[in-house]
C-alpha cells in the first residue's frame, strides 16, 4: 500500500523549461546573456564562502535596500525564491476552498494555472485581446463573488505586449477591494513606453492595498541561476506572505548578489538599452520578412504562428537555434547576443522559411 497523494495532483502539467543544448544558440528562457554586474560577482563569491551558515531567514539587510530603492517601507517588502515562488505564495494566502477563483489572461505566464492548482483553486483563464494584449474589460467581468486573486502580467509573458497606466488604473477601478491583484513586473526594467504612460505599479499601488507588485531579480539584473524575487504591497499582504515563506529559502550568495546589484543599477539600465536597440532590430527584420510580430516591452519578441509553432521551433533547432513554442499558439524568442541574433534571423528570414511558417 502505498500512501495518499491528492488525486488532482496527476492533472497538474508540469513546468516546460526552454530547452537547452551545449551546441545551439538558446533563446527560449528569457535569460540575459549578460552575467552578473562584476560587483554582484564579487559579492557572490565573498559570501560563498561562509555557504555553512544559514542565510538571514527574514532577508532583512536586502528588504532594507529594496525599500529605500522603491521609497517603500521594509514593511511593504517580501522576497522570495524568484517571483514565481511568490506567486504561489500569494495563492496560498487568498485561497482557502476548492471553489476560490484565481483569474489571469491566456495565453500568459504559464505557472498562472499550475500554481492555483497546486493552491487547490480553481483557475479562470480569460482569453487574449486582439493585439495580443491582456482583455482587461473581459478580466474585469470575469471577477465574481468566489474570485480571490487576480494576476496581471505587464509586460505579458509570452507576448511582450504591455498596458499603459491609464489602462491599468480604470481596469483597477473595477476590482471589489477586497479581491486582491498581483502586477506581475519581472520585465519592468525593459519597458519604454512614453514617461507619461509608462506603468510603473509601485506606484500605481500606493494607494491601492489590494495591489501587490511582483519584480524581479533574474532578467534584466542577470541572476536567474540564484532565484530572487520580491514583492511590493501592503503590510497586511506581506506579513502573510512572510508566514507563508518557505524558511532560508532565499539563500545567502542570492541576497548578497541582489543587495550589490541593487547599488550598481546605473550600468544595469545601460545594459537594458542595449537590449532594447538589439530587440528593434529584430523586431524590424521579422516584420520585413513577412512575420507578424506584436510590439514587445520585454526581453523577447512573440511570433504567432498558431499551428506552426512546434514546426517553427524544430526547424530551428535543426539550425542551431531554440526558442520556446507554446503549441497552437506562437513562438517565443529570446533576445540574446548580436551574434544569436544573426543566427536566428537567418534561419527565420531565410526565404523558403519566412513562406513556410509566417
Amino acid at each position: 500500500m502505498t500512501a495518499h497523494i491528492r488525486p488532482d495532483l496527476a492533472t497538474i502539467p508540469a513546468y516546460v523549461p526552454g530547452r537547452n543544448h551545449p551546441d545551439a544558440v538558446k533563446l527560449a528562457s528569457n535569460e540575459t546573456t549578460f552575467g552578473p554586474l562584476p560587483s554582484a560577482a564579487k559579492a557572490i563569491a565573498e559570501s560563498a564562502e561562509q555557504a555553512n551558515r544559514y542565510p538571514d531567514n527574514q532577508v532583512t539587510e536586502l528588504r532594507a535596500a529594496l525599500a529605500d530603492f522603491l521609497g517603500v517601507t521594509v514593511a511593504n517588502v517580501a522576497v522570495g525564491c524568484g517571483s514565481v515562488a511568490l506567486c504561489q505564495e500569494l495563492v496560498q494566502i487568498t485561497c482557502d476552498a476548492p471553489t476560490d477563483e484565481v483569474v489571469f489572461a491566456w495565453r500568459s505566464f504559464e505557472a498562472y494555472p499550475i500554481v492555483t492548482q497546486v493552491g487547490n483553486a480553481t483557475a479562470v483563464p480569460v482569453p487574449l485581446a486582439d493585439g495580443h494584449l491582456h482583455d482587461l474589460d473581459a478580466m474585469a467581468a470575469a471577477v465574481t463573488a468566489r474570485t480571490k486573486l487576480v494576476f496581471v502580467c505587464n509586460p505579458n509573458n509570452p507576448t511582450g505586449t504591455a498596458h499603459g497606466r491609464a489602462e491599468l488604473e480604470r481596469f483597477l477601478d473595477q476590482v471589489p477591494a477586497h479581491v486582491l491583484v498581483v502586477l506581475d513586473e519581472a520585465y519592468y526594467e525593459y519597458l519604454r513606453l512614453t514617461p507619461q504612460t509608462r506603468p510603473d505599479g509601485v506606484e500605481i499601488g500606493r494607494d491601492r492595498p489590494n495591489v501587490v507588485v511582483l519584480r524581479t531579480f533574474s532578467k534584466a539584473y542577470g541572476l536567474a541561476g540564484l532565484r530572487v524575487g520580491y514583492a511590493v504591497g501592503d503590510p497586511e499582504v506581506i506579513t502573510a506572505l512572510l508566514k507563508v515563506h518557505i524558511p532560508f529559502s532565499v539563500n545567502r550568495v542570492a541576497q548578497a548578489a541582489a543587495i550589490a546589484s541593487l547599488e550598481a543599477r546605473g550600468e544595469l539600465l545601460d545594459r537594458t538599452d542595449v537590449l532594447v536597440a538589439q530587440r528593434a532590430q529584430v523586431r524590424d527584420a521579422l516584420l520585413a520578412a513577412g512575420y507578424a510580430v506584436p510590439p514587445s516591452e520585454a526581453n523577447f519578441v512573440w511570433l504567432p504562428l498558431g499551428a506552426n509553432s512546434m514546426a517553427f521551433a524544430e526547424a530551428g533547432a535543426a539550425a542551431g537555434v531554440l526558442v520556446r513554442p507554446f503549441a497552437g499558439d506562437g513562438v517565443r524568442v529570446t533576445i540574446g547576443d548580436p551574434h544569436e541574433n544573426e543566427q536566428f534571423l537567418a534561419f527565420a528570414t531565410a526565404p523558403e522559411n519566412a513562406a513556410r511558417f509566417r
